[in-house]
């Protein structure tokens, strides 16, 4: 597929995201993470844009006072039957000027923002991507998946709409007040003293009005968030919802949420409607004031008819200008708001960080050692407390134990997705405190229970961990993993598109898939965590094959319940606890006749351990 093809084009060019990678912190609040991209990589293009507007603003101010001499010239013409090519077809020819002249710098501005704005969405994405991805394992169980993605592409269009908001609107309306305020007083003092009086109160009452508005719209933006995260739950777990056919139940419970957005809808549109009417209204009294009162003055002739016009014409430009601008005030808010809250979310500080000394890990023969190492749960849920565990190179361990043992969580501190309160983890006498955490992760592969997939085809699931792996190695790894066979079997063969979340694909099938990536990367240190709990029992006994190929000359860590997949490892431990009631080899432990050969009895009698 193109689209499939361009992005695997850019992997192979090794696209550099040094900046991104780099970047311990993102800028939490909105102007400082705007700021951060443009210091960064856009100083030139948002000077020129700025300039763009403040230029094509200024001759557009210019205007009214080209028609005030255009209307005189043709009063004279007409009193004096002057000639229109020398008197008024000059002003004509000025006054297009201006205006062709202002709108090719408008499109300037357009042109420079076209090679700005959508680069500078991708940046602010990709910034927000990469650090959300540092984020450790809890925070992802603690939020929406569907929400993370969707603060994340709402921040890079809001960057920039703020941006397009201060560059464009801000600057023009800034340039209009100042330089229509000084044609003004260079013709009418008076009139200019009331149009700057008239503005700085209206964007005054404006500003309040619309703080009142972000906090509507930020209120409107939660109920979004949490609205669409409870869809997206609902979509994703489509399966369960028919199985227990309760589409009605879940129609019901999507609803109550559906209504608290609707209510702060409205609530925003009520303030906008009430707030739109006053800006409207407050325009056009000004227009109307001005114009009676310089309607008087021509009849008393302190004033020509040209001074009426550009008075007219300039205010009119100003007044609207500001009250564009206070429309846009309220889509800035909105972009701010959006924005703040997602920068909320993003950027809060990673609970997992590499130490300021971290080094590359180096793993050269795969010694694992846990010791004095004390964890508890933030809710305060003792799990290991001064747990001393040595795993020698090579050797192949199975954890077994009831559920809430700490086996899962024994993997986790190994892989520092939770980190100890006391004690420290060793490989290879390398303390992982003191490793980057990305080189630590490359040197462990691991086939989990409930293996994730992409929503992309098999081969690139399969070469994952090496993106630039050969066909014959993916398929390699495939036959070894005992994949090859049903992916040849489909019509696409290895470009099948598996499906969100490998619906595709049966458990085993996927099972399977991560076996095959686990064979790609070949790392020293192998994780096992129910690698084989989804097939059945022939596929199983094909699968322990191709495992105990793999597993030679590594060091494993294998989490089974079904104790028939470990009883060939070199040592079983096992937990409770927290704590390690028994390690030995699996015919020592069995003789010992203790929790580990109890739960082998239960088992091979036919008795499956509620644990």
């Amino acid at each position: 597929m193109p689209r499939e093809v361009a992005a695997e084009q850019v992997i192979n060019d090794q696209e550099p995201l040094d900046e991104a990678l780099s970047l311990k912190r993102v800028p939490g609040h909105p102007f400082a993470f705007i700021w951060f991209l443009v210091t960064t990589h856009f100083r030139s293009r948002v000077a020129a844009m700025a300039g763009c507007a403040l230029l094509a603003t200024s001759i557009e101010a210019f205007a009214p006072v080209a028609f005030s001499h255009l209307v005189n010239s043709i009063t004279a013409a007409v009193k004096a039957h002057g000639d229109f090519t020398t008197v008024v077809l000059p002003w004509i020819l000025w006054l297009a000027a201006i205006w062709f002249g202002s709108a090719c710098v408008y499109r300037l501005y357009d042109w420079v923002d076209l090679n700005t704005g959508p680069r500078m969405r991708g940046l602010a994405q990709k910034y927000l991507f990469v650090y959300l991805l540092g984020h450790s394992p809890r925070y992802f169980q603690d939020n929406f998946a569907g929400k993370l993605g969707q603060k994340v592409k709402q921040a890079g269009q809001a960057t920039i709409g703020i941006l397009g908001i201060v560059c464009m609107d801000v600057v023009r309306v800034a340039g209009l007040v100042v330089l229509g305020g000084v044609l003004m007083a260079i013709q009418a003092p008076s009139y200019a003293v009331i149009l700057l009086i008239w503005t700085a109160l209206y964007l005054t009452v404006n500003f309040f009005l619309a703080r009142r508005c972000v906090v509507l719209s930020k209120a409107l933006s939660d109920e979004v968030s949490t609205s669409t995260g409870r869809l997206i739950d609902a979509v994703a777990n489509a399966d369960l919802v028919r199985a227990f056919a309760k589409a009605i139940y879940e129609r019901k419970f999507i609803s109550f949420f559906l209504s608290d957005e609707m209510n702060a809808s409205r609530r925003l549109r009520w303030f906008l409607l009430r707030m739109r009417f006053f800006m409207q209204s407050a325009t056009l009294c000004l227009l109307v004031a001005l114009i009676w009162i310089t309607a008087k003055d021509i009849l008393a002739g302190a004033i020509s008819l040209g001074v009426f016009t550009m008075i007219y014409l300039l205010a009119n430009q100003i007044g609207r200008g500001v009250q564009d601008l206070s429309f846009r005030m309220l889509d800035y808010f909105e972009q701010h708001g959006t924005l703040a809250e997602a920068l909320d979310l993003v950027s809060a500080p990673h609970e997992i960080t590499d130490a300021i000394d971290a080094a590359q890990l180096v793993v050269s023969k795969g010694h694992i050692r846990f010791e004095n190492v004390c964890f508890r749960h933030p809710n305060g849920y003792q799990v290991f407390e001064n747990l001393n565990l040595d795993i020698q190179p090579g050797e192949k361990v199975g954890l077994v134990g009831p559920s809430g043992a700490g086996k899962s969580t024994l993997v986790r501190l190994l892989r520092r997705q939770f980190e100890p309160q006391h004690g420290r983890i060793t490989i290879d006498s390398q303390d992982i405190a003191h490793v980057t955490w990305d080189s630590l992760n490359e040197a462990i592969a691991e086939v989990p229970q409930m293996p994730g997939v992409f929503h992309r085809n098999v081969r690139d699931n399969i070469r994952y961990a090496r993106p630039l792996a050969e066909q014959n190695e993916v398929q390699e790894a495939a036959v070894r993993a005992f994949a090859h066979n049903f992916i040849a079997e489909r019509d696409e063969g290895y470009d099948m598109i598996v499906g969100e979340q490998g619906i595709k694909l049966s458990g085993g099938e996927r099972q399977r898939v991560a076996i095959a990536r686990a064979l790609i990367k070949d790392a020293r240190i192998l994780v096992l965590d129910e690698a084989t709990s989804s097939l059945d029992s022939e596929s199983e006994h094909l699968i322990q094959s191709a495992l105990w190929t793999l597993v030679q000359g590594r060091t494993v860590i294998a989490i089974a319940h079904r104790l028939s997949t470990i009883a060939g490892m070199d040592r079983v431990i096992y937990l409770d606890n927290g704590k390690v009631l028994e390690d030995g080899p699996h015919r020592v432990l069995l003789a010992n006749n203790g929790p580990y050969s109890r739960l082998w009895n239960r088992q091979m009698g036919g008795f499956i351990d509620a644990a």
